[in-house]
């Protein structure tokens, strides 16, 4: 039996799903510098706060939800309104199984036609994988913040990318 991957816009009907991928991450990594499991009430406010400027997808497969991608405002402040910060999470099961790649260059896709102009990520160190994916669309390396983080009992860095959309003229 083949099941074809479709990647497609989030509905409030994923948030279980989302919020338990989400709170698979941050008891098992440093993907996330969050410690305490999320609630559904929690994610209900984060979905909200997305408007259309700010996609959230999910990768199914057989009306699973295998990950999902957000691209959420930088900063509450204007001058950062074409900027956004992207998420990206893959049940741990289905990683490395090219999921996160597709997830991304979808979700880099749908920045583009909200008319983003620069997405940043945040990427905590040892995470090589993460780094080498966002490279391969296009990221590039732009900095490090020193211990910033503490999880696990470790002071982590964080590597800082990003990718600024090229001017259609």
């Amino acid at each position: 039996m083949c099941f074809i991957l479709i990647i497609r816009k989030a509905s409030f009907d994923d948030l279980n799903d989302i919020t338990d991928i989400y709170n698979e991450s941050i008891l098992k990594t440093v993907a996330t510098f969050d410690t305490e499991k999320k609630s559904i009430e929690q994610q209900k406010i984060w979905f909200k706060d997305h408007g259309s400027k700010n996609p959230i997808l999910v990768a199914e497969e057989n009306g699973i939800v295998l990950g999902w991608a957000a691209l959420s405002k930088y900063s509450t402040r204007c001058a950062y309104s074409d900027s956004a910060e992207i998420s990206l999470y893959v049940k741990e099961i289905y990683q490395n199984k090219g999921i996160g790649k597709k997830l991304l260059k979808k979700i880099i896709e749908a920045g583009e036609k909200v008319g983003l102009h620069v997405v940043i990520a945040r990427i905590t160190e040892g995470n090589e994988k993460s780094i080498y994916l966002h490279k391969s669309v296009g990221f590039e390396h732009v900095g490090v913040m020193k211990e910033v983080g503490i999880k696990f009992g470790k002071r982590l860095d964080v590597y800082l990318m990003q990718k600024i959309y090229k001017e259609n003229k």
